[in-house]
């Protein structure tokens, strides 16, 4: 179901609404907004310089760090009288970063989550349970107004007391599920170990899932817990931005198209700042040319992804963003190799014998990085020769991916840590090894 008109314009006539709503936008934070004003002063670019599209380049990019050195409302283009809503992330390193939404920014925020829901299959039939966190985690809140929005039946059940999670998709016939693909897969191995199987026992078809990276691998795992049936979309958003809305995914799986009307979004070399043509992989940088309180310009939010311009067989026009590759401050460099998380865990998923928890631990000893990889067996095994088989099984197929060997832990089921919220599997101790 395609949600808004907006969703299948001609290239030409989204152009036109972008470049409107950018100027528009310029012209307001520079006279709005003190830390902006400096920025494009110093960059030598004013706001009637802005006369096309391509002039969008020129403009200095916004960071975390600004909205940091900035905290807490340096950055709003309104007075604290007209927000409606405030919301800032849990500040783990250091100042954390707040947003805020005027009445319109939340109407906006519900019309984007709407289409990115309807994309994903989401109807009013639906009854959607939400597993995300709810307070100042913009997600929950988020994917609740725009589902309630559609007319779907809301159980806002947060993280957390899985069994019950379990007991009221099984009583309420729950149909859609919003959570991160890690918890997705915990409820569903919880249910399990407590004689319920989710294929048969539980009527879930959809999985809004988000907040966290989902790769191929990670998909098919759900598959294979929930059915070959249910309908697994990745949607995109963080809070800076707006919070989930910024994309998401078809049914035809094909990249996360980007509500194009409200976010202009590229691709820059990461270490260069220059803009990669279409097609292109790198850093993705987002401009909000439609939000009041907050319209961040040209934010570099460090994910690696590219941008996909053909339309979709969905009917979409809209520009598509491919599935993550990971972050760029995610990325570890060990032994001169740049490593992603989300390659170990492609690997990881591919193999049978072992579960979809893992955990990837970095030291350094004697100045050389050392990679050491702890991962689940599915069943238990107690024959050495089976275990050493399996162990040589994954170090050769990480290092075919890799180009570099790991030390592989293999742990008993039900050892490594669970996460309801957004797993962290890293460990990177190397200034601790020093």
């Amino acid at each position: 179901m395609i949600w808004a008109k907006e969703e299948t314009l001609e290239r030409s006539d989204i152009e036109a609404i972008q470049l409107t709503r950018l100027q528009q936008t310029v012209h307001r934070v520079y006279e709005k907004v003190a830390p902006y004003r400096r920025k494009m002063d110093e960059a030598g670019v004013k706001p009637e310089h802005i006369q096309s599209l391509e002039d969008l380049k020129n403009l200095p990019f916004v960071t975390k760090q600004d909205m940091r050195d900035n905290y807490p409302f340096g950055l709003f283009a309104v007075p604290k009288d007209n927000l409606v809503r405030i919301h800032a992330s849990s500040g783990t390193t250091g100042k954390p970063t707040v947003v805020g939404y005027t009445k319109k920014d939340l109407e906006i925020w519900t019309e984007c989550v709407s289409r990115i829901a309807a994309m994903g299959g989401a109807t009013s039939k639906d009854i959607a349970q939400i597993c995300f966190g709810y307070g100042m985690f913009t997600g929950a809140l988020g994917l609740h107004f725009g589902l309630e929005n559609m007319g779907a039946a809301i159980v806002p059940s947060s993280t957390g007391n899985t069994e019950k999670q379990i007991m009221f998709m099984k009583d309420f016939g729950t149909t859609l599920l919003v959570a991160t693909p890690s918890y997705a897969l915990r409820i569903a191995e919880v249910a399990q170990n407590i004689g319920i199987d989710p294929k048969k026992d539980l009527h879930v078809k959809i999985g809004l899932v988000g907040s966290e990276l989902l790769t191929e691998a990670m998909r098919a795992e759900m598959h294979k817990l929930w059915g070959e049936d249910m309908l697994v979309t990745s949607n995109y958003g963080m809070s800076e931005l707006m919070g989930p809305g910024v994309s998401g995914e078809c049914e035809q799986l094909c990249g996360m198209h980007v509500n194009e009307d409200f976010f202009i979004p590229e691709i820059i070399d990461p270490k260069t700042g220059e803009v990669l043509p279409p097609g292109e992989k790198g850093e993705l940088v987002i401009t909000c040319i439609y939000k009041e309180a907050l319209p961040l310009i040209r934010y570099r939010t460090k994910d690696v992804t590219r941008l996909i311009y053909e339309p979709c067989k969905c009917g979409r026009t809209t520009v598509r963003m491919e599935n993550l590759d990971g972050r760029t401050d995610d990325m570890l460099k060990i032994r001169g190799v740049n490593v992603f998380p989300s390659q170990i865990e492609e690997v990881l998923l591919g193999i049978d014998e072992i579960g979809p928890h893992y955990e990837i631990i970095v030291t350094r000893q004697n100045h050389t990085d050392k990679l050491e990889i702890r991962v689940e067996l599915v069943q238990p095994v107690d024959v050495y020769k089976q275990l050493e088989e399996l162990e040589k099984k994954i170090k050769y197929k990480l290092r075919i991916v890799l180009g570099l060997d790991a030390k592989i832990r293999l742990e008993s089921p039900n050892t490594l840590q669970r996460f309801e919220g957004k797993a962290q599997r890293v460990k990177d101790l190397r200034k601790e090894n020093l």
